[in-house]
């Protein structure tokens, strides 16, 4: 924990950029019916502006990586079919040569999930590419139970909250969604401002550390 605590505190350095990573999946669902325009007297409602039947139509599942850069006010989510270590490692190459081509380091933020480490990149690339993404990143992870210490987790939860929570039917639709959010987002320069420090966790979270006996 005081590991990614200590990672977020550092300042600036476009040579070393801080990158959140975390994943998420959306269940696709259509209407079993059109929706119907509200009424008149039912037109108070502005978040609910037509009438959706309760039923709906499974259309798969959907599975994204989102990518948070919390010091550039950048963010970009790759939708995939699965998430696999393979899906893992293209992402990693998009970061390293399509995001951050410039950066000498990628500081990477995210869980402990299987799929998340170096070997992912030999799966998926020969030695020699693998190693040279590899060489290119300083990954730290968040503890077991502790995924609330990575901001992508935030982003996620931003994204469900304002793009999500709605019925989409498929992935050109689910893109074109997440895409117009995404670039809104990006362009208003939002950010997660991280207050929760190294000394603030050993005072609030003093139960999580062992015991000393004089």
């Amino acid at each position: 924990m005081e590991d990614v605590l200590d990672v977020y505190q550092r300042p600036f350095n476009p040579k070393r950029v801080l990158v959140t990573l975390d994943e998420g999946a959306k269940q696709l669902l259509d209407h079993s019916r059109p929706p119907e325009p509200m009424q008149p007297a039912q037109a108070e409602q502005p978040a609910h502006p037509v009438r959706e039947d309760y039923e709906y139509v499974r259309e798969g599942m959907c599975s994204f990586f989102m990518v948070f850069a919390p010091l550039l006010c950048w963010r970009h989510v790759v939708l995939t079919q699965r998430r696999t270590a393979l899906d893992f490692a293209f992402v990693i190459k998009y970061l390293v040569d399509v995001a951050f081509p410039e950066a000498e380091i990628i500081v990477l933020v995210l869980d402990n999930l299987n799929t998340h480490t170096a070997a992912s990149l030999y799966e998926a690339f020969e030695p020699a590419e693998a190693k040279r993404l590899a060489d290119k990143l300083e990954i730290h992870y968040t503890p077991k139970h502790g995924s609330w210490l990575n901001m992508a987790e935030i982003e996620l939860s931003v994204l469900g909250r304002q793009c999500l929570d709605r019925r989409l039917p498929d992935v050109s639709k689910l893109t074109g969604e997440i895409g117009a959010w995404e670039q809104a987002r990006n362009a208003a320069e939002k950010t997660v401002h991280w207050h929760f420090t190294t000394a603030d966790a050993r005072i609030k979270l003093k139960k999580l550390y062992p015991c000393i006996l004089p």
